[in-house]
């Protein structure tokens, strides 16, 4: 069965910066198809679970006290990297609009919840390497 890194916040796990999670019965669904690999880049990179939230800005990671935290992101994102060749992972199913995860459009660095374009830490570095990252928001794309 193919593999997948995942999210675990959106397999219910309570990773969010919050405490909470972003459970979604679609990629939990996906369990059918694929063996899923729930990781939190975050939590990875040595950040608490509850921790304040974090944007990207200017290609680095802040969170709402002004603390550069793009060290413990990179360094989550190196696992995830790790993780995804060493599990032969096909791809990435990532939370949508993360300062890690987000793939495509991510929050500014505002903490106004306007959007930009661009991708999470570890989205990006993911598709550096060659893994297809995808979104609860665009699981249906998923071969």
């Amino acid at each position: 069965m193919t593999s997948l890194l995942v999210s675990a916040c959106l397999l219910g796990v309570p990773c969010k910066y919050s405490g909470g999670h972003n459970g979604c019965p679609k990629v939990a669904a996906l369990k059918d198809r694929y063996h899923l690999v729930p990781i939190c880049p975050e939590q990875l990179g040595g950040l608490p679970t509850p921790r304040p939230p974090a944007e990207c800005r200017d290609g680095r990671v802040f969170n709402r006290a002004g603390e550069d935290v793009t060290d413990r992101f990179a360094a989550g994102a190196e696992a995830a990297l790790h993780l995804a060749g060493t599990l032969s992972c096909q791809g990435a199913v990532l939370k949508s609009r993360s300062p890690s995860c987000g793939s495509g459009a991510i929050y500014d660095g505002t903490f106004t919840g306007t959007l930009t374009t661009g991708d999470g830490v570890t989205a990006r570095l993911l598709k550096d390497h060659g893994f297809p990252v995808y979104t609860e928001e665009d699981v249906d794309k998923i071969p």
